[in-house]
């Protein structure tokens, strides 16, 4: 009953609400925006060397840390597990619709960020900021952040989270055959351990390692690809014939291959999500705009590079993917081309992603509950559910954790996209300041009195800069 009502839930708001605001609000802020997530490609890769504006004797967080900390979440799940399921689901098309979905959201990255940079507030220790506060502050519904922090606490500390720890006990249940509740239990003792104030720097460790095993991820990709590089031209056209329903391989039509393709680029990519600002916020920049650039940049790394990586492997491995799914079939693939300590490399690379995930997950969730109340028992009550649904989905079925996790995902995303829409314009207006200023020859700077009419922004203000600059 249950899991029909969530399936029914999901139906709705995937096949009607979310791809159509998704898709008109990518489009329309992308000819907004004169394609900014295409034209100032160079701009995104510069701001990534930039230090922190200021400093204080605090350590301040630069653009390339904020963009860590939000990679940190993305990498994981939906880049191996992910993607393997929309191409069972939704046939070799869903990867298309997945880079459809990525050029024109990328947009979103941009908007949502740069408002989350606008709207932050200060800390003892440097910033945070998001959805919920540009919600309270820009439209002035904190009826409206508190519905956004309750669904993105539910959606990153919950729900995504036994998703992360269903496909590392599937993928270590494939590599060496142990038992699912076992693994769970040790990984929700270790993660227990870190979020209730042990060893916090082990979640640090694995911020470090994700981007090191990225790294020989796609080095091993790279070479499967050049190996099997006469076969390319054949996937590449399988994928775009399939989008269309031109190839009998897109399991279910056109529609089924579309839907796969947005869900899974969404959990993989979180343009418009509202979960990459939480992480945006927190950058000590000079324009908000920068952090806009860094974050778009960030779409596109997941889902045209690491995505794409995952697909091609599943694809030239010639495996149909029938009886299996999720990270198995990234595993069986790999296996296929490598050799079977392919099995181990992607369990423990799925280990390391997937608990960075958790960690940046619970983060997220926390510091929203924070925004609803201060009240430490909450933070507690969060903690215990957190493990609870590690627990949960450790031994769950994979269909039922990725329902779960769609839900929440679609209700915070529509949440979040409704906002953007009412409010965009203000982060259109800091972009033209930006250009503005890049065109005088100027390093920009930004102040809230550069936009007439800009209310309710606490870091912005001349005075309050020059003081952080001086102290």
């Amino acid at each position: 009953m249950v899991e029909s009502l969530i399936d029914w839930g999901n139906t709705i708001l995937w096949s009607y609400v979310l791809i159509a605001l998704l898709v008109g609000l990518g489009i329309y802020f992308t000819f907004r925006t004169k394609f900014v997530q295409v034209t100032n490609l160079i701009e995104m890769f510069r701001l990534m060397k930039e230090s922190p504006a200021t400093s204080n004797g605090n350590k301040q967080i630069s653009s390339f840390g904020a963009f860590c900390i939000s990679a940190a979440s993305r990498i994981g799940t939906g880049n191996l597990a992910g993607v393997a399921i929309a191409i069972t689901l939704g046939g070799p098309g869903a990867v298309f619709w997945m880079w459809v979905v990525a050029i024109f959201s990328a947009v979103l990255c941009f908007i949502e960020s740069t408002l989350a940079q606008v709207y932050k507030v200060k800390e003892t220790n440097g910033f945070k900021g998001g959805p919920a506060y540009y919600m309270e502050k820009a439209i002035g519904a904190r009826w409206m952040g508190v519905m956004f922090a309750l669904f993105i606490t539910f959606c990153f500390g919950l729900a995504f989270n036994s998703v992360q720890a269903n496909t590392i006990t599937v993928a270590f249940e494939e590599a060496l055959g142990t038992n699912r509740l076992v693994i769970g239990m040790v990984l929700t003792a270790f993660v227990g351990f870190v979020i209730f104030g042990g060893v916090k720097r082990i979640a640090k460790v694995s911020q470090v390692i994700v981007p090191v095993l990225a790294l020989l991820y796609l080095i091993l990709v790279a070479f499967i690809v050049i190996v099997n590089i006469g076969e390319l031209p054949r996937v590449i056209g399988l994928i775009v014939t399939s989008a269309f329903g031109l190839n009998e391989a897109v399991a279910g039509g056109i529609g089924v291959a579309i839907m796969n393709g947005v869900k899974r680029g969404l959990f993989s990519n979180e343009a418009g999500m509202g979960s990459a600002p939480v992480a945006a916020a927190t950058a000590d920049v000079s324009h908000p705009a920068k952090q806009g650039f860094v974050q778009t940049l960030g779409a596109f790394v997941d889902t045209l590079l690491i995505c794409s990586a995952t697909a091609f492997i599943i694809l030239l491995s010639g495996i149909p993917g029938e009886g299996i799914g999720g990270i198995q079939l990234t595993q069986s693939a790999l296996a296929s081309h490598v050799g079977p300590w392919a099995n181990i490399f992607v369990a423990i690379a799925i280990l390391l992603f997937c608990f960075s995930s958790i960690i940046g997950n619970y983060y997220y969730g926390e510091s929203n509950i924070g925004f609803i109340n201060k009240n430490k028992a909450l933070i507690f009550v969060f903690r215990l559910a957190v493990l609870g649904m590690l627990l949960f989905g450790s031994v769950s079925s994979m269909s039922m954790v990725w329902n779960v996790a769609d839900l929440f995902m679609a209700l915070m995303a529509i949440t979040n996209l409704i906002a953007l829409a009412l409010i965009g314009k203000i982060a259109i207006a800091v972009l033209k300041d930006y250009l503005k200023q890049k065109k005088q020859g100027k390093e920009p700077v930004f102040y809230a009195s550069n936009i007439k009419g800009l209310k309710n922004v606490e870091c912005w203000k001349e005075e309050k800069i020059k003081k952080r600059k001086e102290a």
